[in-house]
């Protein structure tokens, strides 16, 4: 099994050794993990971004290692309109396996804490976070894949506590994923929603029009941002995938590998 979405005390909201991370990925059996802590940034270049330094980086996942676990070192990059250049800032200085490209800030405000849902419905603010996405991913090559496409949806904040549903967005969701497709990324299968929202993020009907529209690339992560969820929901992820691609994909150097799913 594998989880290519994991955070540690690298990250700004998590404290977590990376050592725990491993040791908890060696219990559960994992073949393979990716560190990839945040590198975000708010619509509003005025606002101090949450970012990791690469010394720190160094410092914390150089000399990580595990006696039965592949240990990857990546980052989830926060996409927004403007900060193509700082992305390449980060690529310049170091080397990494895999780059998670997420969008976490609408107009200024991160969808999942409360400030978000003052000002916006369910409806309207899936929508807004999807044409947010949309214009991020026009902007944006450099990322391997598209973290959590309907991550709008699992905040405890979400008044509906109900999943972003592909069929009420069709439209939007179809242009993304497209433009992921045709720039040769891929999309990632997300376990965060499922105890959130009963769903995978994104769920199997978003990933099978992936495929449909050409999309090849497809990734597994938990987003644990402690121990207690590693690999959580890997085993149902990966049937998802195994059904609908019949493989799942790690990352090396930046480069997929593919691994058949039996």
């Amino acid at each position: 099994m594998y989880d290519f979405h994991l955070h540690s005390r690298v990250s700004f909201d998590s404290t977590a050794d990376p050592k725990s991370i491993v040791l908890s990925a060696e219990k559960q059996g994992l073949k393979e993990i990716c560190f990839t802590d945040h590198y975000d940034f708010n619509t509003d270049p005025a606002v101090a971004p949450d970012i990791f330094t690469v010394e720190r980086y160094a410092e914390e996942y150089d000399s990580l290692a595990s006696h039965s676990v592949l240990i990857r070192r990546g980052v989830e990059f926060g996409l927004t309109t403007w900060n193509t250049k700082e992305l390449s800032d980060l690529l310049s200085k170091r080397k990494f396996d895999f780059v998670i490209g997420s969008i976490h800030y609408v107009d200024g405000t991160d969808p999942y804490y409360p400030e978000f849902w003052k000002s916006n419905s369910g409806r309207e603010a899936f929508q807004k976070y999807l044409l947010q996405s949309l214009e991020c991913v026009k902007v944006h090559d450099d990322f391997d894949v598209l973290g959590h496409l309907n991550y709008v949806c699992k905040s405890a904040h979400n008044p509906t506590h109900e999943p972003l549903y592909y069929k009420d967005f069709a439209d939007i969701c179809d242009e993304i994923m497209k433009i992921v497709a045709d720039k040769g990324k891929g999309m990632e299968i997300n376990s965060s929603g499922v105890d959130r929202v009963g769903q995978f993020l994104p769920s199997a009907d978003f990933l099978k029009r992936f495929k449909e529209l050409g999309g090849e690339i497809v990734t597994i992560g938990s987003d644990a941002h402690d121990d207690s969820r590693v690999g959580q929901y890997a085993s149902e992820g990966l049937e998802i995938l195994r059904d609908i691609f019949g493989y799942v994909c790690t990352f090396e150097n930046r480069k997929p590998i593919y691994h058949k799913l039996k």
